[in-house]
């Protein structure tokens, strides 16, 4: 049968349904090398990666906790993400109101080698959600991004990545052995005006505020309305 790890994984990823695992990952006489591409579901516990033990509609994840997902091709070697589950570093500035939770998550695209065509896929990236304290895993990962999920329940995709194809077998065998750490993309704080600022200078920061253009103009209107009234008065 196929290993513990792969079969956690995939059910997990499956969001808990059990039936994903014979949907998406198809066991067969020799599952010691099956090899699939799909989505891993995964949690920060004593400072690893490990499996998580259901799927992320049945966690319930607490305040402070971190969870991670990686696109890999695997086999019966597991394939984490690649950076750590740095709490502080992903939600730390984020405050939470009460009846709100922070959670960490970790979103590990994997590699050119573990994409179906071989192109270069997105950074791997961190965000905070903060969310009811009731939520669950997987209402965590849809704060943050967009989720494709197919008719069983597996997750196939996430920020649109890959846009097509869930859990499908690979001819290849699996890498293998330690990967190299990545760092996060982490999101940008918002500036208080998208161009400029917020006193409206233009984005070289060198254009004329947009209050002192207006002032202007009002400026403008009055002496144009004082010169019409005074050509009135002079012809009556």
């Amino acid at each position: 049968m196929r290993t513990t790890a792969l079969r956690r994984a995939v059910v997990a990823a499956a969001g808990g349904v059990a039936t994903a695992l014979a949907v998406a990952v198809p066991l067969t006489a020799n599952a010691q090398d099956d090899v699939f591409r799909f989505w891993g579901y995964y949690q920060w516990t004593d400072d690893a990666w490990a499996f998580a033990q259901t799927g992320p509609a049945d966690a319930t994840p607490a305040e402070g906790a971190v969870e991670g997902w990686r696109y890999a091709v695997a086999g019966a070697e597991p394939r984490f993400p690649r950076a750590d589950g740095d709490f502080e570093l992903i939600c730390g500035s984020a405050g939470a109101d009460a009846g709100e939770k922070r959670v960490a998550v970790v979103i590990d695209y994997g590699t050119g080698a573990d994409s179906e065509d071989g192109s270069e896929p997105p950074a791997a990236e961190g965000a905070c959600a903060v969310v009811a304290d009731d939520a669950t895993g997987a209402d965590v990962l849809a704060d943050i991004t967009e989720v494709r999920v197919d008719d069983s329940g597996l997750t196939c995709g996430l920020g649109g990545y890959p846009q097509q194809g869930c859990g499908g077998p690979v001819s290849t065998p699996a890498p293998t052995g330690p990967e190299d750490s990545v760092e996060l993309a982490l999101p940008q704080p918002e500036t208080p005006a998208a161009a400029g600022g917020a006193d409206g200078a233009d984005e070289d920061g060198d254009g004329i505020p947009v209050g002192l253009l207006v002032g202007i103009g009002a400026v403008a209107v009055v002496a144009v309305a004082a010169a019409v009234r005074a050509r009135g008065s002079t012809t009556a």
